[in-house]
């Protein structure tokens, strides 16, 4: 129990020191006027509780709002779904305050029959943030069971042939068997159910995914495609393309970052030296682009025409502070924590949390979802808040 209390007042000092940054010498010099001044500390932390109240609702997730505070709401089939109640659980262990663990299983039991969905490969960013975060902390074995179904739910969409997950249904016209970057992702889920279940499996499907991607997403500059499209009767690849960046030779912002926490977090689970040193490379080009903002919150494409006046991405910023933190703990070497806590300390300050009284369930602003579709442009997105949140206890990790 003391250890317990150890942890989460430790926890609560990184909140200070990384949500709020008071003084933060690593905000860039453009936003240190806007660093939230030590006496709003307590009444931040008090705006977790603002998503206790939003109303539970199995058809209304929220994943993002736009400029006027109206929210956008979806069903637990859509892939945002997991985050919010991931956030929940999050916030439970960053405050230790049970009242987000309550709401967080309420929320979570509304994704359970998402265990069945074979028509998505985002098994991962559902039921792993949702239920598996519920699982590593009630130890609740129905939430383990649930994990291994929805492992083998997404464990049909395997083709042996291609050597990969297939992302998506649609645009059937265009591609085959299209993978995206993102799907990365996905796979810590079935890393995970191999372990729960004892059932090799997954683990394989899993590496092997990662194995098709480092081998034929990336560009010599270790930047990433965001679509390859495969022929299924050959298993060669038809197309790189992209779906939500600029062009398809652009490197989306989002994208990038999913490549940088996918293959360190696929280093996790299997050893495997060459995703570790991908995931290396992919740091080295996000870190030393010419065209990163000095906040360090990158710009939604990294290629798009219009820079400086293009959209930022808090949400591929947190992915990429999230990431870089394990990264860190792989390798030692500390320019990659350096780079995560200069873009913590930027996305704490007032210029990227959000300060109105609207009290919609978010933290974060500045995020960009879909350019191309003009969809959730330069807004709250719920992503964006866990991979803050899980940032913030990774970093509280780190002695």
């Amino acid at each position: 129990m003391i250890k317990e209390k150890r942890f989460r007042a430790h926890i609560a000092l990184m909140l200070i020191m990384l949500t709020f940054c008071v003084g933060c010498k690593d905000a860039s010099s453009e936003n240190k006027e806007e660093i939230i001044e030590q006496d709003t500390v307590l009444k931040y932390a008090d705006r977790f509780s603002y998503l206790l109240e939003y109303p539970l609702d199995s058809l209304a997730f929220p994943r993002s709002a736009d400029e006027n505070g109206t929210i956008k709401k979806v069903p637990s089939k859509d892939w945002t779904s997991g985050f919010f109640a991931g956030n929940l659980w999050l916030i439970y262990k960053i405050t230790g305050d049970a009242r987000y663990s309550n709401r967080a299983k309420e929320w979570t039991a509304f994704i359970e029959k998402e265990k069945y969905n074979d028509r998505t490969h985002d098994m991962g960013f559902k039921v792993f943030c949702s239920f598996g975060n519920g699982y590593k902390i009630t130890n609740d074995e129905s939430y383990k069971n649930i994990i291994i179904e929805s492992a083998q739910t997404l464990f049909t969409r395997y083709n042996s042939t291609v050597r990969s997950i297939r992302s998506w249904d649609f645009n059937k016209e265009e591609w085959q068997f299209p993978v995206i970057i993102d799907n990365m992702m996905n796979l810590e889920l079935l890393f995970e159910a191999s372990n729960y279940s004892e059932d090799s499996k997954y683990y394989e499907i899993a590496e092997q995914h990662a194995k098709t991607t480092l081998k034929n997403h990336f560009r010599g500059n270790n930047s990433s495609y965001h679509v390859v499209d495969y022929d299924t009767i050959t298993g060669d690849i038809r197309s790189k393309v992209t779906h939500q960046g600029f062009g398809n030779e652009s490197s989306w912002a989002r994208g990038q970052a999913w490549g940088l926490y996918g293959f360190t977090m696929a280093y996790r689970y299997t050893k495997n030296v060459e995703f570790l040193e991908q995931s290396k490379k992919i740091a080295s080009f996000l870190m030393n682009h010419v065209n990163l903002p000095k906040d360090a919150v990158p710009y939604w494409d990294f290629d798009a025409p219009n820079i400086p006046s293009e959209p930022r991405d808090a949400s591929a910023a947190a992915v990429i502070a999230s990431g870089l933190i394990e990264l860190y703990e792989y390798t030692g070497d500390k320019k990659y924590l350096d780079f995560s806590d200069r873009i913590m300390g930027n996305l704490s300050s007032m210029k990227y949390v959000i300060q109105n009284e609207s009290n919609i369930p978010f933290i974060l602003n500045h995020s960009t979802g879909n350019w191309p579709k003009n969809d959730e442009i330069n807004g709250p997105i719920s992503y964006a808040d866990y991979y803050f949140l899980e940032a913030i206890l990774r970093r509280a990790n780190i002695k």
